[in-house]
């Protein structure tokens, strides 16, 4: 069952309609709103907001194209299974 999940998983992520839609989530989240909201002389755990919101947004975003990567390669393992 777990692996039938996670096929379910890669194989949602391979649509190009998720790279696209991530694509333009990270564009808004890096542009006026989002920014000015988290540019406060605020700190959380010591660091500054707007810097805590970079830093994460960044490994967020890595996080989201192993995601991708990772189904390219299920899927392409799975194509090789197949033939």
């Amino acid at each position: 069952m777990r692996s039938d999940l996670k096929a379910k998983f890669f194989k949602r992520l391979h649509l190009n309609e998720s790279w696209v839609i991530f694509f333009v989530l990270g564009i808004i989240m890096m542009n006026y709103p989002f920014i000015n909201i988290f540019n406060k002389p605020s700190q959380l755990f010591g660091l500054p907001l707007f810097y805590l919101y970079l830093y994460l947004g960044w490994l967020v975003s890595i996080f989201i194209i192993y995601l991708f990567v990772k189904a390219i390669d299920h899927g392409d393992s799975n194509k090789g299974e197949h033939h």
